[in-house]
């Protein structure tokens, strides 16, 4: 199964939307694995402040990523693979969308109900989701936590889907999504 047709690219925009989340995404798990675990009235300092605000900045970026896909031309799925493929990647991406964005909301009010203030470094501050105590927001910390896992496996699906195309199909479907370094003549 080797397709070496020139496929129609993302644009810019939507490529460095898409490496900067994946960046920052690495960023974060890398901060919630080695910030202190948390206990009853620690204040959010160091590594914790951090992963707040990395999530902040996380769904940020989603949610501009995700008004950009709306709002513009994204070039068609490529007419070779067979039609299992565009709705299995179809759902992947649904499913990365859905869980990035229910981990930023779920840390937030985990947040919130520690008393917590969270913001984007310092600089803009967010309205607490749930009250303080509340265990609303405890439950959803409690999600939180598990959803870290799923999307570590919907992430690792996702990976190997491309490794898949890159090495074993040779199609070049990870063109699409490669930053493109121009020369000019």
């Amino acid at each position: 199964m080797t397709h070496t047709a020139s496929q129609p690219e993302y644009g810019g925009a939507m490529k460095g939307f898409h490496w900067l989340v994946v960046a920052l995404l690495v960023v974060q798990y890398a901060l919630g694995w080695t910030m202190p675990e948390l206990r009853r009235g620690m204040p959010p300092e160091g590594l914790v402040n951090l992963h707040l605000s990395f999530g902040v900045a996380i769904g940020a970026l989603m949610a501009l990523r995700l008004a950009w896909r709306i709002l513009t031309t994204q070039p068609p799925a490529d007419p070779s693979l067979p039609r299992w493929q565009h709705k299995a990647a179809a759902a992947v991406h649904g499913l990365l969308y859905l869980l990035v964005f229910i981990l930023v909301l779920t840390g937030w009010a985990d947040a919130s109900r520690r008393g917590w203030a969270v913001t984007l470094f310092g600089v803009l501050d967010l309205p607490a989701l749930v009250a303080m105590g509340s265990a609303v927001g405890r439950a959803l910390g409690e999600v939180h936590e598990t959803l870290v896992t799923v999307l570590l496996i919907v992430v690792g699906a996702h990976l190997a889907a491309v490794a898949v195309h890159v090495l074993l199909w040779r199609d070049r479907i990870m063109d699409r999504m490669t930053p493109r370094l121009r020369h000019r003549s």
